[in-house]
C-alpha cells in the first residue's frame, strides 16, 4: 500500500488511535462558550504560580497527566513525549518534560505545532518506534504578550485584526491499538512555509491563510476528497478576519469550503467583548481540538474531523528587522469511521 499520497500526504496503515486527551484553560476562556468543555480551569491568571511561564507549564504537565490518565496509562508508559510552545527555546515543554522524565522531541512550529507534533508522533506509532506517544502544546496569553509583543502595563491599544493569545493547554495520547469508535488518525498533509509578504504582527490571521489555503486544497487532491467527506475542517486560529479570508480565496480556487469550516479561534471566544479578531496561540487549536472536538467525536456528534493548525514563523527579533512573516500550516484527518 502506498504510504504517501501526491508528494505531502500520509496515509496510515495503523492508524493510530487517539486513546487519551485533554484541554485546560484560563479564565477567559472558561467564560467563553466552550467553557463547559474543558477538563481543567482557573480563575487566576497565575494560578498560584509566582511567575506567568511557570503557569503556562503548570498547564502543559496537567494537560499531559489528564490525557495520560483518560487513557488508563502511568506517565511512565509513554514511550515519547512530542511537544512544543511559543516561548523562546521551547521552555514551556522542555521544562515540563524535565518533570515528567519522558523521552522528549521537541517541536517548533507555532501555533501550528498541536498539528505537527500528532503528525510525528503518528509517523513513530506507524513505524513501530513506539506503543504510546503524547504530543501537547500550550499558551499563555501573558508571556504571549511580553514575548511578541508589548509588557501587558504598557496598556497598548490594539487593531481590529489583532487576536489574543488564548490561555490554554492540550494534549492527545497515541497508541497503535485502541476500541472500536475511538478518533484514530488516518492521513496527515505536512505543510509548506509560505511567505506572501505580510508585515503587519498585528495581522495573523492574513500572515497564515495562504499557508491554511495551501495545506487544505494539497490534502483534498492528494486524497481525492471534497470538503464535504469531513464533517467539520478546522483552522487553529485564523480569527475572525483570516477565516473570511480563507473561505474567500478557497472559493476563488474553485472549492467551496461553505459551512464546513470553523476556526478555533474564533469559536473559543465567540460572543466576548474585547477579544478583537478572535484567539490565537498554541494554546488555541491545541484545547479547542482536545476539550471540544474530540469530545464531540467520542459522543458520536462528529464522525470525520480535519484539523489544519496554523504557525506564524516569526520572531521578536526578525520582527524589529523589518522582516516578513512566513507562515505554514499542517493537517492531519481524524476519523472515528475507517
Amino acid at each position: 500500500m502506498n504510504k504517501r499520497l501526491g508528494e505531502r500526504t500520509l496515509k496510515f496503515e495503523t492508524m493510530p488511535y487517539i486513546i487519551g486527551y485533554a484541554g485546560v484553560a484560563g479564565k477567559s476562556e472558561k467564560e467563553g462558550p466552550l467553557g463547559d468543555y474543558f477538563d481543567l480551569t482557573f480563575d487566576d491568571d497565575l494560578w498560584e504560580e509566582k511567575t506567568w511561564e511557570l503557569t503556562e507549564r503548570k498547564m502543559f504537565l496537567n494537560a499531559v497527566k489528564i490525557a495520560s490518565a483518560r487513557a488508563n496509562l502511568n506517565i511512565s508508559d509513554i514511550n515519547f513525549l512530542f511537544g512544543g510552545d511559543l516561548l523562546n527555546q521551547i521552555i514551556t515543554a522542555g521544562f515540563a518534560a524535565r518533570e515528567l522524565s519522558v523521552p522528549f522531541i521537541g517541536l517548533y512550529g507555532a501555533c501550528s505545532t498541536m498539528a505537527e507534533s500528532i503528525l510525528a508522533g503518528s509517523v513513530f506509532i506507524e513505524a513501530g518506534f513506539a506503543d504510546h506517544v503524547a504530543c501537547a502544546t500550550a499558551s499563555h496569553m501573558a508571556t504571549a504578550e511580553r514575548q511578541y509583543r508589548y509588557p501587558l502595563e504598557l496598556g497598548t491599544p490594539k487593531t481590529p485584526t489583532s487576536q489574543t493569545t488564548v490561555t490554554g493547554a492540550g494534549a492527545v495520547v497515541l497508541a497503535g491499538t485502541g476500541s472500536a469508535g475511538m478518533p484514530r488518525i488516518t492521513h496527515a498533509t505536512a505543510g509548506r512555509v509560505i511567505d506572501m509578504g505580510i508585515t503587519d504582527a498585528n495581522d495573523m490571521g492574513s500572515a497564515m491563510v495562504p499557508a491554511a489555503m495551501e495545506t487544505i486544497l494539497t490534502h483534498l487532491q492528494d486524497t481525492g476528497r471534497q470538503p464535504e467527506y469531513y464533517d467539520v475542517i478546522v483552522t487553529g486560529d485564523l480569527g475572525i478576519f483570516g477565516s473570511e479570508t480563507l473561505v474567500r480565496m478557497t472559493r476563488e480556487q474553485g472549492v467551496d469550503l461553505g459551512e464546513k469550516h470553523v476556526d478555533c479561534g474564533v469559536e473559543i471566544f465567540k460572543g466576548k467583548k474585547n477579544i478583537y479578531s478572535g484567539g490565537s496561540g498554541c494554546g488555541c487549536g491545541g484545547s479547542v481540538l482536545t476539550a471540544y472536538y474530540l469530545k464531540k467525536m467520542h459522543d458520536s456528534r462528529l464522525k470525520k474531523v480535519l484539523f489544519v493548525a496554523t504557525g506564524a514563523l516569526l520572531s521578536p527579533t526578525s520582527t524589529l528587522q523589518g522582516e516578513t512573516i512566513p507562515s505554514i500550516a499542517h493537517a492531519v484527518s481524524i476519523e472515528t469511521e475507517v
